[in-house]
């Protein structure tokens, strides 16, 4: 014990010392490289500005408001039967998953996050339930990456389909993760009863406990999601500059190097080694450098696939600075996005690959078309189709529901 307590003294005194030590290397490079660093700081700011804040502020404002109205609360209870025997978690999460796959990053850890802090689930709950619903939106996917960096519309399907049934699969390996720690212990009598009624029931007391006037949830909402909002802007600017920085200080020719040696020995093209130096920090950077690339088209679409369900450090600080506060260790996270991004890019290249005929007839639907992303129009309609996308998925969710607690009711009269 004294041993493994010394080593991990160590290792927290050289984690401080690389820190402190890196933290100075970056704000000297950044003195002589001035301009690269105000163009990089730029860079990310157009791209909050135009892309992040309209999107995802919307969102952030709504969960704020339907976990105060006590909708999540009635989405608990009606999905529970569903949530809980696939992925262990409470039926709560079929929220933060809806939410997360309309929306995108990091969507899901804002509202995990809220979840623990209303002690809605367990550390170890939210822990799983990050592992999973941290997804790319579908926009992205269709449109950004498939029409506008590969420029292959019909490319969408295969990235999308194994993106999110790779997200489920990892969800579905983390059912076991915790298990030591687990408290939840079914009760036979809450689970009793019509579970409309009380679903309905958990809605109006949620509703009855919150005590907040209609003005004053509203107020809250705007003022919460504007400081989150604020939050992950501030991220997606600093890791901006910090890969601007490194690049430019020839940081990432050894990073480079050693993703070529990599690739080399699993028989991908040395050339993809860029994308992954840049889909390291930056999902919308190493996506583009992946479609770039001069290698096999397949092996293009499988980096861009990995990179994307990897998500980047960006995300993963974004992430962390939500999280952090709530007791939500990243660890896990960190080990479910690796996951991820190893699983999607196995299942691209079987869908690519194998079960080509299955998806090459897919093409990307006329709703993710990217024309005009400039106009306040093309926002507006954006906002209209991810209110449908959340609401096929959440009439999806309450289908299985029903299907399950029908299928549950069959067998407990069987076994009379």
């Amino acid at each position: 014990m004294k041993i493994w307590g010394r080593g991990k003294r160590y290792r927290s005194r050289l984690l401080a010392y690389f820190m402190a030590f890196g933290t100075v290397f970056i704000t000297i490079a950044m003195i002589v490289y001035p301009k690269d660093a105000f163009d990089s700081a730029i860079l990310g700011l157009n791209l909050w500005w135009n892309v992040v804040f309209p999107s995802l502020l919307p969102f952030f404002i709504l969960s704020e408001i339907l976990m105060g109205f006590g909708v999540v609360h009635f989405i608990g209870v009606l999905l529970e039967p569903l949530m809980r025997p696939l992925f262990n978690v409470p039926g709560i999460g079929a929220f933060a998953m809806s939410m997360g796959l309309a929306s995108g990053y990091p969507m899901d850890a804002v509202i995990t996050c809220k979840f623990r802090k209303n002690q809605m689930c367990t550390a170890v709950e939210a822990e799983r339930l990050l592992s999973f619903t941290n997804t790319a939106d579908p926009l992205f996917m269709f449109g950004a990456v498939a029409v506008g960096m590969f420029g292959m519309p019909e490319l969408g399907a295969t990235i999308a389909l194994a993106h999110y049934l790779s997200s489920f699969l990892v969800g579905f390996i983390f059912r076991f993760h915790g298990r030591s720690r687990d408290s939840h212990k079914p009760s036979l009598a809450v689970s009793q009863g019509n579970i409309l009624l009380r679903a309905l029931r958990a809605l109006y007391n949620a509703r009855q406990e919150d005590k907040r006037s209609t003005g004053q949830l509203l107020g809250d909402s705007v003022r919460n999601s504007m400081n989150t909002i604020l939050l992950i802007g501030g991220f997606i600017i600093l890791f901006s500059v910090f890969l601007r920085i490194i690049s430019v200080a020839g940081l990432t020719t050894l990073l480079t190097g050693m993703f070529a040696t990599f690739l080399n020995a699993i028989g991908f093209h040395s050339s993809l080694a860029s994308s992954m130096v840049s889909g390291l920090f930056e999902i919308d950077l190493g996506t583009l450098a992946a479609s770039q690339a001069n290698a096999p088209l397949i092996e293009k679409v499988t980096m861009a696939s990995a990179i994307i369900a990897w998500s980047g450090l960006s995300v993963h600080g974004q992430v962390a600075s939500i999280v952090i506060e709530s007791g939500i260790r990243m660890g896990p996270y960190m080990v479910a996005r690796l996951l991820h991004a190893i699983l999607a890019g196995l299942l691209t290249l079987f869908f690519l690959g194998p079960a080509h005929v299955m998806t090459k007839s897919l093409s990307v639907p006329v709703m993710f078309n990217m024309s005009g992303t400039n106009t306040l129009t093309f926002w507006i309609t954006r906002m209209e189709q991810m209110g449908q996308q959340v609401l096929w998925l959440m009439g999806i969710l309450i289908l299985l529901s029903v299907v399950c607690q029908i299928l549950l009711g069959i067998i407990s009269y069987a076994k009379r």
